[in-house]
């Protein structure tokens, strides 16, 4: 976080960040550019990143599949639909820009995350044969796919290109437009939503055991998994909100936390919120520093990594091997 305050278009020296940081330096630019741009930033990368992460490590212990992830599932894209149609059609509706911040781009995109993952969910279970995780990966690829192209629809078809850019960070996933009053309400959720999974770590665990022997130690499973569908897409509805659809972090963090602590989820969760952390914020600064002074959105940069992480977990279990 210290090389994320203090790397950048212009660079800092770290000691003077941390005099900043305590109070110790005088006004100029630097502690501007600190206080003001930055670090909200790099909290923002920091909240995101570990939410994510917790987001996919409960979904893979649901579906008991490594490849689950809230991007792969569609819960992504549903709430970046959601998102955009309340950035695009707010004004119609004589909306304004605080309220559109602050309430109804966090709903809708928690209405949008919802309704994929119904839809979703609805696919991987018709034809009969019960729930399968193999077709609820393929279903949220085709919803994620399908969804995407609706964003792209509501783009077209809006009056005002004025939206372009704004859109365009939603589908693409970025941190630029972090300000300290877009805190509080992903902080809020990620600490609620990560205490009340802490809360319901033996659950989970009882699902790696399998849907037969979950259900004879007393879990039911049915119940539970809707419950906690819906927590974690309400974590994915508010922080895409905030950050756009960033993708394969789900993914990738809580295979290298599961290398560390196994698969035990009490441990598990807080190291995996942590390394979520760390990876979006040391991601976001590669995005601020690889094309100084551009910005690389950092779902691009993300993307680049998590592709070729989902196609080695792909072959693993193809060949037969434990991912």
């Amino acid at each position: 976080m210290v090389a994320g305050l203090a790397l950048g278009s212009v660079r800092i020296p770290p000691g003077h960040v941390l005099e900043i940081l305590m109070g110790r330096a005088e006004p100029s630019p630097f502690r501007t550019i600190v206080l003001d741009v930055r670090l909200p930033r790099v909290l923002l990368g920091a909240t995101v990143g570990a939410g994510l992460a917790v987001i996919g490590t409960v979904l893979q212990a649901l579906v008991r599949n490594p490849l689950a992830d809230p991007f792969l599932l569609g819960v992504s894209s549903g709430a970046s639909v959601g998102a955009v149609a309340a950035i695009v059609f707010g004004g119609v509706f004589g909306i304004g820009t605080a309220l559109a911040t602050t309430v109804t781009i966090p709903a809708a995109s928690f209405v949008g995350a919802m309704l994929s993952l119904v839809l979703v969910h609805a696919l991987a279970r018709s034809g009969g044969g019960g729930f399968a995780t193999g077709r609820l990966i393929l279903a949220g690829v085709a919803v994620s796919y399908i969804l995407t192209a609706l964003t792209s629809l509501i783009l077209v078809t809006a009056d005002s290109a004025d939206h372009l850019k704004e859109v365009l960070y939603w589908t693409l996933g970025g941190l630029g437009s972090a300000r300290w009053d877009m805190l509080a309400l992903p902080c809020a959720t990620l600490a609620v939503g990560t205490a009340l999974l802490m809360a319901l770590a033996r659950p989970l665990d009882l699902l790696l055991v399998g849907e037969e022997g979950a259900t004879v130690l007393g879990l039911d499973t049915a119940r539970f998994r809707v419950a906690v569908f819906v927590l974690a897409t309400l974590l994915t509805g508010v922080l895409v909100a905030y950050s756009g659809a960033i993708g394969f972090v789900g993914l990738m963090v809580p295979h290298a936390a599961r290398m560390l602590v196994g698969a035990a989820h009490r441990p598990l969760l807080p190291v995996v919120a942590l390394m979520g952390a760390v990876f979006l914020v040391v991601a976001d600064l590669a995005a601020r520093t690889v094309a100084a002074p551009q910005d690389i959105p950092v779902g691009v940069l993300t993307a680049l990594t998590g592709g070729p992480f989902f196609l080695w977990l792909l072959r693993r279990r193809t060949e037969g091997v434990p991912a």
